[in-house]
């Protein structure tokens, strides 16, 4: 009894059935075991580029919904044209994993997914061609990439046997030029690809060649009595022909039957080959997360992917581009209320935008302005870590960044309903985010959704609260068209939120139907979302930030640009301190009743930020008048500037008196452009010198010029600072409750009678109080009085006791 074969088409089926079945697998969408290479950023050039063979690469981003969704079906495409290679290999990079980023940027990608056509023996990343992939159709794929190879005709990989149509005299002498048992014809139509498929299924077999025979071949097809299109015949060297005997005329039937013909087998051509870099599948451990929470280093690591990662995928930016990035900046300095490094970090990006004139901006100077790479006067840090908790899925490819990013758009709306008064309309927030996604957000389908939905009702919004329920109904829409899809974590399905579990006012139900309390919703949304509701849970300390910063301050000094020429040095950043004229520097703020230092210097002004109107306050040079803080700015409150208070000493604007730069070789030109930011190293230089930088200032209000001989004496101090733990200072302080602004009071406590004392003596009060050195005057006058009175009391004894000389 012989056993009888599953038909061609029926394994086909299977086989796709099981590919578009196979689960991802921890390392991302794909596993080694699918018939495609695995790119990583160390086999990517040298596995693309000048290659034999040409190569479509699929870019992806294991977060992206649409990749997820798109996985089965190229992953059924590489097995379905796996027997192609080697004339086309196909290949995926995951441009999600940190390793690969800059690779993806090489390459010029910037949406996910993302096709690339690569020629055979192509030279540089640019030479490939994007492959648009309407719908997610295997055929259409499959006819792509026959088209890009015969584009590329110049360069035809050495195994690909030729694809263009056959004339009459080449099929007339064909066994006489080509050692072949047997040759197929595919009579066809020129729009038809069947012939093309059929010649590379049969590329790895020998003894059997095939070529495609178009219904304008009038010879030909006469010859052969073809009257339907396609249509087959097979001829053999010994110069008969007939009919090949299939179902139907189709590709895989014809595939089928000619592997199957005696004296047919495969050739030594080996199997699509593995990368030498192994794959790491590990998955990250799972953390406990609390649901009812929201969590900072989902928030931070959103940050981070969205401003160094989406945003750093474009060499330039320009026109909607750069205008969406400066509104989305914008209104993070402004609502979101993080630690105060992370929120020096988004006000300085935001002031720099804001400064710049130019109409585009590349992703090298940008890149800079990322890293601060840059000394100033406070620690201005975001970390570079992608750590999710809240965010964190089952698998990698599950959640993550787009969790986070609706987490991080949730909070911003929520804190406008919290500040009103800094709001310029019930649009601000969500417009900022319309742009951020339609320009920057990587999975290009998900954008075009979110813009369908802003497109037909984000202009109704009417007020902040509107704009906060406009979202979250939103995101449950989103939640509801994507439920049961690949994209669903099975371990966090796609719910409509909050559950009943969590906001049971929320739910209600009328004539037996399910309805939302909007009113409940929003006091849930105000509470969930609110400062109070964040905890620190797996962020990076502080400390470690601060110390990273200053890292990366000293490896990157002199590479500063900023657009304004080379630095000058040290001698023109000194002479700028003893200088006794300052300039007045405008800057662009976002925000109003954003209050700097207060009362050391001057007098406020009040300055408009860009684009909004709003008012802020900062540190004055002038007449040492002491103004009031708003209720924005109360001790200890964490609201501060905008939403959060801003570390160390915000940026000086002198009016009449010099400018008071933080450190005196800093570059004039580069403060023009750029708030100071420094890091910890800097704040001993802030205490030993300030000394000297207020006596220049009050020299020059009585118009005179500052000497080295002024000056030398307020710079004398023991290197004993420079072993103090000022990162330990810092953390300690901050479990007291008190901010760096109380540290940097701390360190540059106000003196301003000090300065009128004589030379030794403050050079003996260095690195004392008002209070200690005044505690020792009166302790050094009393034992003074109480020895001057002794003396005086045993000297009047003295002469009253001692006998008189007898007179003659």
């Amino acid at each position: 009894m012989t056993r009888r074969r599953c038909p061609q088409s029926a394994r086909l089926l299977l086989l796709l059935l099981a590919a578009a079945l196979a689960g991802a697998q921890p390392g991302g969408l794909y596993s080694p075991g699918d018939p495609l290479v695995l790119l990583q950023v160390d086999t990517l050039e040298r596995s693309v580029l000048n290659s034999s063979s040409a190569w479509l690469v699929e870019f992806y981003a294991s977060w992206c919904g649409h990749c997820v969704h798109f996985a089965p079906t190229w992953r059924a495409l590489a097995a379905d044209i796996q027997e192609w290679s080697p004339t086309v290999k196909l290949g995926v990079l995951d441009c999600a994993d940190i390793a690969n980023q800059k690779a993806c940027g090489d390459f010029g990608i910037t949406g996910f997914p993302t096709l690339k056509f690569f020629k055979a023996f192509s030279k540089s990343p640019e030479d490939g061609m994007k492959v648009f992939h309407p719908g997610d159709s295997i055929q259409n794929l499959r006819q792509n990439i026959i088209t890009n190879l015969e584009m590329h005709k110049e360069t035809w990989p050495p195994a690909c046997p030729p694809l263009e149509p056959a004339s009459e005299e080449e099929i007339r002498g064909f066994f006489q030029t080509n050692n072949v048992t047997y040759l197929a014809l595919i009579f066809e139509t020129n729009d038809s690809f069947v012939g093309r498929e059929v010649t590379l299924d049969m590329l790895q077999y020998e003894n059997v060649a095939v070529r495609r025979v178009l219904s304008s071949e009038e010879e030909l097809v006469k010859k052969y009595g073809m009257t339907a299109f396609p249509s087959s015949f097979l001829l053999i060297n010994n110069g008969t022909f007939s009919r090949i005997p299939v179902q139907m005329e189709a590709r895989s039937f014809y595939t089928h039957f000619l592997r199957r013909l005696p004296g047919v087998t495969r050739g030594p051509y080996t199997p699509t080959s593995m990368p030498d870099t192994p794959i790491d599948t590990t998955s990250t451990p799972r953390r406990p997360a609390d649901r009812s929470k929201v969590y900072m280093a989902d928030l931070e690591s959103a940050l981070h992917y969205a401003l160094r990662v989406e945003v750093a995928r474009f060499s330039v930016l320009m026109g909607e581009q750069l205008r969406a990035l400066k509104d989305f900046v914008a209104v993070l300095a402004k609502y979101f209320p993080g630690r105060p490094f992370v929120q020096n970090f988004l006000r300085s990006v935001d002031r720099w935008l804001r400064n710049v004139k130019e109409s585009r901006i590349s992703s090298s100077v940008l890149e800079l302005v990322l890293t601060n790479r840059k000394e100033g006067r406070a620690p201005a840090v975001l970390s570079n870590n992608v750590t999710w908790v809240g965010c964190q899925g089952s698998k990698l490819h599950f959640r993550g960044y787009p969790c986070s990013l609706w987490t991080l758009f949730h909070l911003l709306t929520v804190q406008a309903t919290r500040h009103r008064r800094l709001s310029t309309g019930p649009l601000e927030v969500l417009g900022a985010m319309r742009g951020y996604v339609r320009s920057f957000f990587g999975c290009r389908e998900c954008a075009q959704h979110f813009e369908g939905m802003a497109a037909k009702s984000m202009d109704k919004v009417r007020s902040v609260d509107q704009a906060a329920l406009w979202l979250w109904s939103r995101h449950n829409r989103v939640n509801a068209r994507l439920a049961g899809t690949e994209t669903e974590d099975p371990e966090f399905p796609k719910l409509q939120w909050p559950p009943p579990d969590l906001c049971p006012a929320c739910h209600g139900v009328v004539n037996r139907r399910h309805v939302w309390d909007e009113a409940a919703v929003l006091r849930f949304l105000k509470a969930h979302f609110s400062p109070a509701n964040i905890i620190l849970d797996y962020t990076e300390p502080e400390t470690a930030l601060v110390v990273r910063r200053s890292r990366e301050a000293k490896e990157g000094a002199g590479e500063w640009a900023m657009g304004v020429g080379e630095e000058r040095g040290e001698e023109e950043g000194e002479e700028r301190g003893r200088n006794g004229k300052g300039e007045e520097e405008e800057r662009g703020r976002n925000g109003k009743g954003e209050e700097g230092e207060r009362g050391r210097n001057g007098k406020g002004e009040e300055e408009e930020r860009g684009g909004n109107g709003e008012e802020e306050e900062e540190e004055r040079g002038g007449n040492g008048e002491e103004e009031k803080e708003g209720e924005e700015r109360r001790p200890g409150k964490p609201e501060g500037a905008g939403v959060g208070m801003e570390v160390g000493g915000l940026e000086t604007r002198g009016s009449s008196g010099p400018r008071k730069p933080s450190i005196v070789w800093m570059n004039p030109k580069t403060q023009e452009l750029e708030e100071d930011i420094v890091d910890l190293d800097s704040f001993s230089d802030l205490h030993y010198k300030s000394k000297a930088l207020k006596a220049a200032a009050m020299v020059a209000n009585k118009g005179r010029r500052v000497s080295k001989r002024d000056t030398i004496p307020l710079l004398l101090a023991d290197d004993s600072h420079q072993a103090f733990d000022y990162a330990g200072a810092w953390e300690s302080l901050r479990r007291r409750g008190m901010g760096s602004k109380q540290l940097i009071g701390a360190l540059e406590e106000d003196e301003g009678d000090a300065l009128r004392r004589n030379h030794w003596f403050r050079m003996l009060g260095v690195g004392f109080s008002r209070l200690d050195v005044s505690l020792c005057i009166v302790l050094y006058f009393l034992s003074s009085m109480c020895l001057l009175g002794m003396y005086t009391f045993f000297r009047m004894r003295h002469r009253k006791g001692r006998p008189g000389f007898p007179t003659a």
